[in-house]
């Protein structure tokens, strides 16, 4: 599939590009500030269209591919990063999960209000001591009735405070591990269900996070979302999706430190001529320009092959890995660059950085990647 952006394409990064400038770039500073999520910037993107972005048109979503939700996602983050994370989880995780092992009457039901931003999706895998080992979950369902009685907590959870439809992750079979996990469609007014905020986080200060407690919370089994025991098998899916939006919203933070930094190397003067004559800052620049591209592209390789339906999942892997830490080192020569100035709020560059390192981290950490594409790799191989 070729790169070049058609008429629809440069359109939607258009209109969000005047958005993002108008909208979010002015006031992210404050949301970092003060840790708030902005649910005014959350709703008018709601009405631009996309919280639902990813949803099939049937429940009134946009229906767009990986590739529309890659220039989606780093467009808005070129701006803030909470902002996109928002837009990308609620789309990716939640309604994704829904979309690929909801039941026919299931999807009815949620993904049209997900699909208007009426409903924040949030998703629910991580526990306090259950990040990448998903056979170490705590958290259980248990068969009550006709239906079931869930137990446990979540941690780091987007939308957790704000959210109205969770999708968890419970173990219904601790002797299968990880092939013993079910999923569960939970509602915020649910009986027994708490969410604490979780704040004073290195970044991403403006996406919501919290901490999930389920205290026996009844089910019916029609808030089962997917097999029994199949929830991990759907979680990897839905995972592979979501490195693709991640390692765009890496190449939108990367994007974003850029910029800051040529319009900072064009105004300010050292030794009589900008910081921009100097050929130190030449090359950082270049450095930094050619990786932003470089992840680029792998982003869309990776939304390419998801697309057409070809197998996807050590490319999403190879794009995130490649595309956060490339963000981190554009956004430290972004601060280095900025020197005094870039250790200050007074730029957004150090609020870069920070929001960067949650790419490294989210959806599986770097660590995670290499083992995916290493396995992969080691497969390859032993055909």
């Amino acid at each position: 599939m070729p790169f070049e952006l058609g008429p629809d394409h440069l359109l939607l990064r258009d209109t969000l590009r005047r958005f993002v400038a108008e909208r979010i770039i002015p006031r992210a500073k404050s949301w970092d500030q003060a840790e708030i999520f902005p649910a005014d910037v959350v709703e008018e993107l709601a009405e631009l269209g996309m919280l639902g972005a990813s949803i099939d048109s049937r429940y009134g979503g946009a229906g767009y591919g990986a590739q529309e939700m890659a220039l989606i996602i780093e467009e808005i983050a070129r701006g803030d990063g909470s902002v996109a994370l928002t837009v990308a989880s609620h789309n990716g995780l939640c309604s994704g999960h829904i979309a690929l092992a909801g039941s026919p009457e299931q999807k009815q039901r949620y993904l049209p209000g997900l699909a208007t931003g009426k409903s924040l999706g949030a998703w629910a895998l991580t526990e306090p001591n259950s990040g990448s080992d998903a056979a170490g979950m705590i958290t259980q369902a248990v068969p009550d009735g006709d239906g079931w009685r869930l137990n446990g907590s979540k941690n780091f959870i987007t939308q957790g405070t704000v959210g109205h439809v969770f999708v968890v992750l419970a173990a219904t079979n601790k002797a299968l591990g990880n092939r013993g996990i079910t999923a569960f469609i939970v509602e915020r007014d649910a009986p027994g269900f708490s969410r604490s905020p979780l704040k004073e986080k290195h970044g991403m200060r403006g996406s919501d996070t919290a901490v999930l407690s389920f205290d026996d919370v009844h089910l019916p089994d029609s808030q089962r979302l997917g097999a029994l025991n199949g929830g991990f098998v759907d979680t990897l899916k839905v995972l592979d999706r979501g490195r693709i939006t991640i390692a765009a919203l890496a190449v939108g933070l990367a994007r974003g430190a850029l910029e800051q930094s040529l319009a900072y190397a064009s105004e300010r003067h050292q030794f009589g001529q900008p910081l921009s004559a100097h050929q130190a800052i030449q090359f950082k620049l270049a450095d930094m320009a050619t990786e932003i591209e470089a992840a680029r592209l792998m982003t869309w390789q990776a939304a390419s092959l998801c697309d057409g339906g070809q197998p996807f999942s050590k490319e999403a892997s190879m794009a995130k890995l490649f595309a956060s830490e490339v963000a981190m080192r554009a956004c430290d020569q972004a601060v280095q660059i900025h020197g005094g100035y870039g250790y200050t709020a007074e730029y957004p560059v150090e609020r870069y950085l920070r929001d960067a390192k949650l790419c490294t981290i989210g959806e599986g950490t770097s660590e995670i990647q290499r083992m995916v594409i290493a396995r992969a790799l080691l497969k390859e191989a032993n055909r």
